[in-house]
């Protein structure tokens, strides 16, 4: 049995590499030990990158995933189809593609600060490198794409810092207004939940990527306002430049 992946990305997002070894492999992709490769979950996509073995192999990671495992938390990373291939026990770096990493990470913190504009239940949310959403529960909608992407920038422009803290599951069930998104709940089993905190504007669970200040996002653009369902608005950003 394979022991829980370390997830190096948790309390450093702007950790680009690490030295890690297989423990396990399967048609779903290589397990470490440890690793700084996000995994797809909660809307934002997994990270890609290469394992640069000891020998000098390389191999191209095109997306990295959880297991479906509810015993611990593994973490598998997809080899593109003709990577070489790798046994247990093999050592090596892994390191992401930061350039892609640091748009999801922009985005990411972004729909923080939208969802603190529009202070309604999230039914969901997705981010890509180049493009994010999020979907509220709002029956009537009186939400404008200038006036949102004025006050969205307004926020970026403060530059605030933003915190990562840890509290306990009771301590959140304590506070039940901070989870913001309609079915979401922390992993079962966990003794700490990771709280996002941008002081001022927004501070919920999430398990994502952020930048460590609000600045850092650089300017963007509410794209398009979506009508999903008789209850369901979808709002869409994108960076400024590719507006």
């Amino acid at each position: 049995m394979s022991a829980t992946t370390t997830k190096r990305f948790d309390d450093d997002a702007y950790l680009d590499h690490c030295n890690a070894t297989v423990v396990a492999v399967s048609e779903a992709g290589i397990e470490l030990d440890q690793t700084v490769c996000y995994a797809r979950s909660g809307g934002q996509a997994g990270d890609t990158g290469t394992l640069v073995l000891a020998d000098g192999r390389v191999v191209a990671l095109i997306d990295t995933i959880y297991a479906e495992d509810r015993t611990r938390t593994r973490i598998l990373h997809v080899p593109a189809p003709d990577a070489p291939a790798v046994q247990p026990g093999d050592q090596g770096e892994v390191r992401i593609d930061w350039a892609r990493r640091h748009k999801l990470m922009r985005l990411h913190t972004c729909l923080h600060l939208l969802g603190s504009l529009i202070p309604v239940p999230v039914t969901g949310c997705s981010i890509s490198p180049d493009s994010a959403r999020i979907d509220f529960d709002l029956p009537e909608s009186t939400l404008d794409k200038a006036e949102l992407t004025e006050q969205l920038n307004a926020l970026i422009g403060a530059k605030t810092d933003v915190r990562i803290d840890r509290i306990t599951p009771e301590q959140l069930a304590a506070q039940p207004d901070l989870v913001r998104t309609v079915g979401a709940a922390p992993p079962a089993g966990t003794s700490t939940i990771r709280i996002i905190e941008i002081p001022g504007v927004d501070r919920q669970p999430c398990g994502g990527t952020h930048v460590a200040n609000t600045g850092e996002i650089g300017a963007v653009t509410v794209t398009k306002i979506e009508k999903k369902s008789r209850t369901n608005r979808r709002v869409v950003v994108n960076f400024a430049a590719l507006a």
